[in-house]
């Protein structure tokens, strides 16, 4: 067949195409017109890794996994088909990478997190990292280097307020907050006389500003006043005329934490959906040392939603060396100032349910169901060596709530057994000895359901509110001392391992041994929560809750007496810090006050 044959087959065939595909197309010309997004050049969501190990590009791959790994834990990088938002520049003369990264996030905030995180993070045993603005590279790559040197002037000494002025009170008296409506007032009380105003925010009145629109919180010391604005974040105040002393930016603020020293803060906005729902600051210098999602990676079993199940909180070590949250089967331990992982690993604490820090000893506390084979358990592990102190093995165990002394000496732990069957349900105290060799453990047994627990501050006596039926409107309280006193003619003797105490009483010799002892039940009482004195002795039996009968009674344990007060449907009770005034409160939350 010719080329000529062939050429107008195919132009006949091409008519016959464009003949049935007539009226398909549009008469109006093509004049396309590319849109392309803004080109970014400001480059504020990128960041420059420093100090990195020098590899040569047998091992880049394995860098580059590693330093993802490591950077997408504080958020996500910018990556496309064609790049991870990770990028490490080669010499292709050295065949090795230059020592830096330059890495890509999706936000502003991201990047920024990134820079305070990783800041000095230590890589590996040779390299700690430093890290950088892209933005600040720039900067620095237009500097003059032949200009001359100019020293930088420190900014003027602001002496900063007097946080312990309230201490130097001459008539010792405390102070209070409160919040009603819109006001938010801070309150001196002697507890003799009528409460008198310290400050109500009017500086701030006549500015034109709220000091406070949502909750207020003391320091653990009370050297700041904490309010919470949710457009802004948490104001501290402090001085002896309440001055702002910092301002953390945290918005949708919900509620705050301080650490046991004054340290650090803890700031919280209860939102599911936002990675950077928990914020932790450095008082001090203001900076924001870490942020966390609100419940941690994985922490949901399968099936269950975050409505079922309330985040694990954050808990701080007495002396703010240590933030701990719990996870899935593990404690997330992180250390100040850094907020890093202790020993860059979790603890590992298969089916733990909660846990809690000694008040006065880097020792946590956490208990486990039983787990196949497993019985429960409630173990003691010292921080940082995360060596185990003592772990008790518990059997037919429904629940187990702990209680610390706030002197750290006991731990109480309430122990809700079940009978073979699981019908019946039935308590037992597990009593530890942290100041004893072996940390010994000493069980209560009782017959009755156990409805509140609550250790003496700074002593060695306990509380309990039981009754046969736990749905009882009349119940016992019965006070118990971890040492028991033994009046003797010879000097003191101990027996095994038990501390001993003596005080000569005339010419006997009064002992106290660790051993626990029943001093007396109060039978037939209406009460449902127990609240010690800060200073000791003195114990509120308390009926609180809205069908409760509100009875208050004033009960002396040392020397046995007794005074009764009403406060009709109170719910909460209130000890100043001293013990020499307490407070009973009608109150309902409301979104951001009381009613």
């Amino acid at each position: 067949m010719s080329a000529s044959l062939q050429e107008d087959e195919a132009a006949a065939l091409l008519a016959t195409e464009a003949a049935a595909l007539d009226g398909y197309f549009s008469e109006t010309p093509l004049n396309p017109t590319p849109t392309y997004p803004i080109l970014d050049t400001t480059f504020s969501t990128s960041i420059i890794i420093t100090n990195l190990p020098r590899v040569n590009s047998t091992k880049l791959d394995k860098l580059v996994k590693v330093i993802t790994k490591l950077v997408s834990r504080i958020g996500s990088l910018a990556s496309t088909d064609d790049f991870s938002g990770v990028y490490l520049p080669i010499d292709p003369e050295l065949d090795s990478t230059f020592g830096f990264a330059i890495v890509e996030y999706n936000t502003v905030e991201e990047a920024r997190q990134a820079v305070e995180v990783l800041e000095g993070y230590k890589f590996d045993k040779n390299h700690s990292l430093n890290v950088i603005p892209y933005q600040r590279a720039q900067e620095l790559e237009n500097v003059d280097s032949t200009a001359e040197y100019e020293e930088p002037q420190p900014e003027p000494f602001r002496e900063r307020p007097n946080v312990s002025a309230w201490l130097e009170d001459p008539i010792q008296r405390d102070q209070f907050v409160i919040r009603e409506g819109k006001e938010t007032i801070v309150k001196w009380s002697d507890g003799k006389t009528e409460p008198v105003v310290d400050y109500d925010g009017s500086r701030e009145k006549e500015a034109g500003v709220a000091w406070c629109e949502y909750y207020t919180h003391w320091s653990p010391n009370g050297s700041y006043l904490a309010t919470l604005v949710p457009s802004k974040g948490v104001i501290l105040w402090g001085g002896q005329n309440f001055e702002k002393i910092a301002r953390f930016p945290a918005p949708g603020v919900e509620f705050v934490v301080f650490s046991p020293q004054e340290n650090y803060v803890l700031t919280c906005n209860n939102r599911r959906d936002d990675p950077n729902s928990i914020k932790v600051f450095s008082i001090q210098s203001g900076k924001l040392l870490r942020a966390f999602p609100l419940y941690p990676k994985d922490f949901l079993p399968e099936g269950m939603t975050p409505e079922q199940i309330p985040p694990p909180a954050f808990q701080w070590s007495h002396d703010d060396s240590y933030l701990a949250r719990m996870g899935r089967d593990l404690i997330s331990i992180y250390e100040t100032p850094t907020m890093k992982l202790l020993d860059k690993r979790s603890l590992i604490t298969d089916g733990i349910h909660e846990f809690q820090f000694s008040p006065k000893a880097n020792i946590l506390a956490y208990w486990a169901p039983e787990h196949g084979n497993a019985p429960a358990h409630v173990d003691l592990i010292e921080l940082p060596t995360r060596t185990k102190l003592r772990q008790k093995n518990l059997f037919n165990v429904t629940k187990c709530s702990m209680v610390w002394q706030n002197d750290g000496e006991y731990l109480g732990v309430k122990v809700t057994r079940h009978t073979k069957s699981k019908k019946t349900l039935y308590n037992n105290l597990e009593l530890f000895r942290l100041n004893e060799p072996g940390v010994p453990v000493e069980m209560l047994e009782i017959k009755d359901a156990v409805m509140a627990f609550a250790w003496e501050p700074s002593g060695h006596r306990f509380a309990m509110i039981h009754a046969e039926n736990p749905t009882s409107t009349k119940v016992d309280v019965s006070f118990y001392d971890m040492m028991k006193k033994v009046e003797a003619d010879t000097k003191k003797k101990s027996k095994g391992n038990k501390t001993t105490l003596s005080k000569t009483v005339g010419k006997q010799e009064a002992t106290e041994i660790a051993e626990i002892n029943k001093i007396e039940t109060l039978s037939g009482k209406q009460c449902n929560c127990l609240f010690w004195s800060p200073a000791g002795h003195n114990i509120i039996l308390a009926s609180l809750g809205e069908s409760a009968s509100g009875t208050l009674e004033f009960y002396d344990v040392t020397n046995k007496s007794l005074t009764v007060k009403e406060h009709y449907r109170a719910n909460n009770v209130l000890w100043d810090p001293s013990g020499r005034t307490v407070a009973t409160v009608v109150s309902q939350p409301m979104g951001g006050g009381h009613f």
